[in-house]
């Protein structure tokens, strides 16, 4: 399935968890396996209608997924759904192929870090949305060096032991953003992130000072653009929902 650029093989399977990790790395290479950033496994929940488990193309199991949980969305067939994860439990609504996803309310914001990378300082603002997010305003995205400078920062020393995913966002206007991203585990930019595109909004509201605006509009690099929306009481965000599309592309059998 893809969602914004962001592609992921979903399957329903129980296994030991080196084996989901190991099975992740085979499945995800885009010579010897199917192709994607992610792999989904889904198994019953017994505090939501499913769970889903998340684990990365290096075989890293991750919280959280925003483009996964609206590609599982719109798999499952149901006009809403709640999901497990490991970051909490999250709500889908999906409309034809158009699908939002409720977050978990962000956490562990911090405005204008002081980081060196390359023997220059950089600010960088931090959010979780089901996972950590560094994001770094900056003009002319497009000549930006996302992997190279991505990569450093997220294994800078400050995000120790984990590590981050990091966001290069550009201001176009109160309600408008482009965004790239270097994600951890995938180890590379992807075409989009939702819960990347989610921190970037909202980071964006609070370093711009933009108390009236409750919906951004996020222009990803493969060209689609995902809406997010929003409640904010002072420095506390909730009702937080990421829209857009997503469909599946094929359905086969994976050789194991």
């Amino acid at each position: 399935m893809v969602a914004s650029g962001n592609d992921f093989v979903i399957a329903e399977l129980r296994a030991k968890n080196s084996e989901l990790r190991n099975l992740a790395k085979k499945i995800c290479d885009r010579k010897f396996g199917v192709g994607a950033d992610g792999l989904l496994i889904l198994e019953k929940s017994k505090i939501a209608d499913v769970k889903m488990r998340v684990f990365n193309a290096d075989g890293s199991e991750a919280r959280m997924c925003g483009n996964g949980a609206r590609c599982l969305a719109l798999w499952s067939e149901s006009k809403v759904l709640t999901i497990e994860t490991k970051a909490g439990i999250i709500k889908s609504a999906v409309n034809g192929d158009n699908i939002k996803i409720k977050f978990t309310d962000p956490q562990g914001i911090k405005l204008n870090i002081s980081i060196k990378v390359n023997n220059r300082l950089l600010k960088v603002n931090f959010i979780n949305t089901g996972v950590p997010h560094a994001v770094i305003f900056a003009d002319g995205l497009d000549k930006i060096d996302v992997v190279n400078l991505g990569r450093q920062i997220r294994f800078h020393k400050r995000f120790s032991p984990q590590g981050t995913n990091v966001d290069f966002v550009e201001f176009l206007n109160e309600n408008s953003l482009k965004i790239r991203t270097y994600e951890r585990g995938v180890e590379d930019e992807t075409l989009a992130c939702g819960t990347g595109s989610v921190a970037a909004a909202l980071i964006t509201v609070m370093r711009y000072l933009l108390f009236a605006i409750r919906k951004i509009n996020i222009y990803t690099r493969s060209g689609e653009i995902l809406r997010v929306y929003f409640k904010r009481e002072k420095d506390k965000f909730s009702d937080v929902w990421l829209e857009g599309k997503a469909k599946i592309v094929h359905k086969g059998e994976y050789y194991v």
